[in-house]
């Protein structure tokens, strides 16, 4: 997709938004603000990415609108290399001293930058370098941009629970006996020690709810907060304006129990970011270049495209590019999953982020800051992490209107227990403040999110990157995968095995025509024969007036002949006479051989076969998706006795051959209109319009560009294996937001009732407000650790 010339983005940490219900609002008032188009809200790390128009607004217009919102946010840090490349304003060594860089890679225009693949509609390079700048300054700085992104957050909780629970504890201690020391009242020893707990421990809440209030809004921290206010405030006045019970112990109780749940809650969440964290992590802060024939360290922000780089035993690679001189073995597991080092010599590609083994090597750069494979891998999980599920969508309309329930059912358990049961006001506002604290709806909110986070952070380290969290749940629901044949589930690097001479044709004069005629393809297929040529010592000619026909082969004039090379349907068209070859076509395609003829001058000259080999991981991917349920299904132009011994050989009995490139996607619709769930798995240009046109489009092997762009999930590596576990994966995330909101919903239908005193005629059984704040932080604790449990998945190894 391509960004719009009209847009740009902010991604801004909110260091004060404690919870999902507070996010779900936060973020319906972000997408309100004046000239913002879209609002991707990463609830893991509570981080904002806004897209707008620089024409109606500026980043700092937007960072004075979120703070009046009442919310302390800072610009995420991130780097200048992370912009476009090049662009003069970004260039480190171009910028003053004391330049804001963050404000300045906030602002590229998407005109200046084309958005990488995977990146969604509206993400400009400057938002996707955000991701490895921290790690282009080290820990350091990715700590600092951490501290405000949310970790900052937790703390401030803890040290608040820490004093609460100091000043709370004597409160409580003293409380029963009614004997305070120093000979005070019980309201003032209560007035004393509740009222730093209730009013500076209970900020965060007090605070949360009167943004949301000023947003015309009531949310979970409204219910909270409502429930500290209304304990201290009856307190305050039984204290000082009419006699009566007081309990400074509930509200301070209330205040120090809901802290640590919400300390806890959110140390697990921030938990299931960490992926990102992880990949972060692998960039260095440095590296050795060559400028002007002399070595230098530069921070990584100062690498430009085609600076030769200098990598010694192990060093990590700091930026993608290509061997020029030297040989070694990197360590590319960290990006691909795969354990066993890749041999690099001249020409050969490097990722940045790997680790180079025992030699010493150059390479030029081509790839830098947000171009790189590392950079892009972050950015889309980034993106797939605060995307949104159409589960979650119904998530927080529920939890909305939850709150109210919340609000309702305490109205009415006051009114029940004071105008009809008779009972004392103490006694109806205990009750009250507990219906309303225990219908917290902060588990049903972050019963979609956290697991997404989990499982989109897990596929990642596993080489597989979900784009966003429909094509996670869409992946979790397919019960079709079609594979592409050649450069899926076969290696994608063909040979030739068989060449048969017709016509009184040689094999070598044949062979070398052929090649010739085929040098200018860059067909696997004619890649096969031109190398068997080179292999042979053969001389090759020159090949004009070179035409491809898809689906169908090429012809070419060589030497003042008409050379021909493809399938029954180009020897058709020219009006060549194949008949006497067919049994040994049928003889090569029987074997799983793609075979084709060659006419020379109009006439048949022979058939030449070449075989792609069968991945290893392909008949396991294929036994386990029929173990899942699912039905493979093989789609390929080859003719139809190749595809069907590919088929057989991998135990897959349903085989679409001879389709055209153009036509895969017709195909993938057919399965569609009989009522099946397609994911569609490919890797090449061709299969583009089918990976777009399914449910769910696979790119494996990370693909070409044109497969990436279109495809909602990618397979860093080339292994069909990873098809199976990705579904796996996808399917172990639904069953988790099942879980998570199953228990929401329990939670909240026994929860309530008892809160509400349903019990106390019957058994006795009342549940004080701390109670109240302890099962509600434990409901949504509960949620977040059951989500974590994806990481346990597993994926085989292969």
């Amino acid at each position: 997709m391509r960004a719009k010339a009209d847009s740009a983005v902010l991604e801004v940490a909110l260091r004060d938004c404690y919870n999902g219900t507070e996010q779900a609002g936060l973020e319906g008032f972000l997408r309100g603000l004046p000239g913002v188009g879209a609002v991707h809200l990463d609830r893991s790390r509570a981080v904002a990415h806004l897209t707008y128009n620089p024409a109606q607004t500026s980043p700092e217009a937007l960072h004075r609108a979120i703070k009046q919102a009442g919310y302390d946010c800072i610009e995420s840090a991130r780097d200048p290399s992370c912009c476009q490349p090049g662009h003069p304003k970004v260039a480190r060594n171009d910028m003053p001293r004391g330049h804001n860089h963050q404000a300045q890679a906030a602002q590229v225009n998407h005109s200046q930058a084309a958005t990488a693949p995977g990146v969604p509609d509206g993400m400009d390079h400057a938002a996707m370098g955000h991701g490895l700048s921290s790690a282009a300054h080290g820990h350091a700085a990715m700590g600092h941009a951490d501290e405000h992104a949310g970790h900052g957050t937790p703390d401030d909780m803890l040290r608040r629970f820490i004093i609460s629970a100091g000043l709370t504890l004597p409160l409580v201690l003293f409380s029963p006996i009614e004997m305070p020391p120093f000979g005070i009242s019980m309201g003032l020893w209560g007035f004393a020690l509740g009222t730093p707990v209730a009013l500076w421990g209970g900020w965060p809440f007090i605070r949360a709810a009167w943004r949301a209030l000023r947003r015309g809004e009531v949310n979970m921290m409204t219910l909270i907060a409502l429930g500290i206010l209304v304990a201290y405030t009856y307190s305050l006045a039984a204290t000082f304006v009419f006699p009566g019970d007081v309990f400074y112990e509930a509200a301070a109780m209330l205040t120090t129990l809901s802290l640590l749940g919400h300390w806890l809650e959110m140390r697990a969440r921030f938990a299931t970011g960490r992926a990102v964290e992880a990949l972060l992590r692998l960039a260095p802060a440095t590296a050795r270049v060559k400028r002007d024939g002399q070595e230098v360290e530069l921070p990584l922000e100062q690498i430009r495209v085609g600076d030769e780089i200098l990598v010694k035993p192990g060093d990590r690679l700091p930026v993608d590019g290509v061997v020029t001189s030297g040989q070694s073995y990197v360590d590319e597991s960290m990006i691909s999953g795969e354990p066993i080092p890749v041999a690099k010599e001249p020409g050969a590609r490097v990722i940045g982020g790997t680790v180079n083994q025992n030699g010493s090597f150059s390479f030029k750069a081509t790839a830098v800051g947000a171009d790189t494979a590392l950079s892009r891998i972050v950015q889309m999980v980034k993106n797939a992490q605060a995307s949104k599920a159409p589960a979650q969508r119904l998530a927080d309309q529920a939890g909305k209107v939850l709150v109210y329930v919340a609000l309702s059912a305490g109205l009415l358990t006051f009114l029940y227990w004071t105008l009809l049961a008779n009972q004392p006001l103490v006694f109806a506002i205990t009750v009250a403040v507990s219906t309303i604290v225990i219908a917290c709806p902060d588990a049903l909110a972050l019963a979609t999110p956290t697991a997404i986070t989990v499982g989109v952070g897990k596929a990642a380290r596993e080489g597989v990157l979900f784009k966003n969290a429909t094509a996670l749940e869409l992946t979790a629901g397919v019960d079709t995968v079609v594979f592409d044949k050649t450069g899926t589930l076969t290696e994608g690097r063909p040979r030739l095995t068989d060449l048969e001479p017709f016509g009184g044709f040689h094999e070598a004069d044949l062979l070398r025509l052929a090649a010739s005629a085929d040098q200018p393809s860059q067909h696997p297929l004619a890649e096969a024969i031109v190398r068997a040529a080179k292999a042979q010592g053969l001389a090759l000619g020159e090949a004009q007036n070179f035409v491809s026909v898809a689906g169908q082969g090429i012809q070419a004039r060589v030497e003042g002949r008409e050379i021909r090379i493809g399938n029954h349907r180009l020897m058709d068209a020219a009006g060549v006479e194949v008949g006497g070859l067919e049994p040994t076509a049928a003889q090569l395609a029987a074997s799983g051989k793609t075979a084709m003829f060659i006419a020379v001058d109009g006439r048949a000259a022979g058939v030449v076969a070449v075989a792609d080999a069968v991945r290893p991981s392909a008949l396991q991917a294929v036994s386990e998706l029929q173990a899942m349920g699912i039905e493979p299904i093989l789609l390929t132009g080859d003719n139809a006795h190749t595809a069907r011994a590919v088929g057989l050989q991998l135990g897959i009995s349903r085989v679409i051959a001879d389709v055209l490139p153009e036509d895969k996607a017709s195909k993938i619709a057919e399965l569609q209109a009989s009522g099946k769930k397609v994911a569609m798995v490919g890797d090449g240009v061709n299969d583009a319009p089918a990976l777009a046109k399914a449910e769910v489009g696979i790119a494996i092997g990370a693909g070409t560009d044109v497969a990436v762009e279109t495809a909602g999930v990618v397979l860093v590596r080339d292994n069909p294996a990873d098809v199976p576990h990705s579904v796996r994966l996808a399917r172990a995330v639904r069953g988790k937001i099942k879980q998570n909101l199953f228990w929401a919903a329990i939670y909240n239908i026994v929860a309530l009732p008892i809160a509400a005193g349903g019990l106390y005629h019957s058994l006795g059984i009342l549940l004080k407000p701390e109670f109240a704040a302890l099962a509600m932080s434990a409901s949504t604790l509960m949620v977040t650790l059951n989500a974590l449990l994806l990481n346990r998945v597993r994926f085989t190894k292969t």
